[in-house]
């Protein structure tokens, strides 16, 4: 099962964030094997999991782990899955890091689906001045030159315009993710 796309990273959105939705790792960790992944490891307390399925099983993820998180802790928490090549593509697309942008500076938001066209154009660059976006299929890029904290690109404003669940992460965490994935 090493195969590149049996190797997989589930991103959850809004767990363990500023005291709320706490869900321990230990726990979500035992969620995924007893899903029937293998070699599980999950990454900083935000809801970063590295696993092995084959695609099948991985697909099912989203709503099964999903249900079961609501159920047990009471609380919704989307995820968002990529498999390994589509984590190393993530890595070749990023314009800003072409552009040499520091790395501080580098988010990524993980779509579930792919926005149309009519959706991304409805985006409007101008949203949060001096903040700069660009939708690549499944993933918009950031360049946030004040922090994540001070920008109006958020995770609701994605959401509602591109009609999917929209997941950031600092480009620090996507390095650590592939570079766990490709162990």
């Amino acid at each position: 099962m090493d195969s590149v796309n049996n190797i997989w990273v589930a991103l959850l959105r809004g767990i363990n964030v500023g005291g709320k939705h706490i869900l321990p790792m230990k726990q979500l960790v035992e969620m995924f094997t007893d899903a029937k992944c293998v070699n599980v490891r999950s990454y900083i307390q935000s809801g970063n999991v590295v696993f092995a399925a084959p695609p099948k099983v991985a697909k099912g993820l989203p709503d099964l782990l999903g249900r079961k998180i609501e159920d047990r802790f009471g609380f919704s928490a989307p995820i968002v899955l990529r498999n390994r090549e589509e984590m190393q593509k993530v890595l070749r697309n990023n314009p800003f890091l072409k552009a040499g942008m520091p790395e501080i500076t580098r988010h990524v938001y993980f779509l579930a689906d792919q926005p149309s066209a009519a959706a991304i154009k409805s985006l409007d660059p101008d949203r949060s001045p001096g903040d700069r976006f660009k939708v690549v299929g499944r993933e918009i890029y950031l360049h946030l030159p004040n922090g994540m904290g001070r920008s109006k690109l958020s995770s609701a404003y994605f959401d509602s315009k591109l009609l999917t669940v929209a997941t950031a992460r600092n480009w620090a965490t996507v390095l650590k993710l592939l570079e766990m994935m490709s162990a």
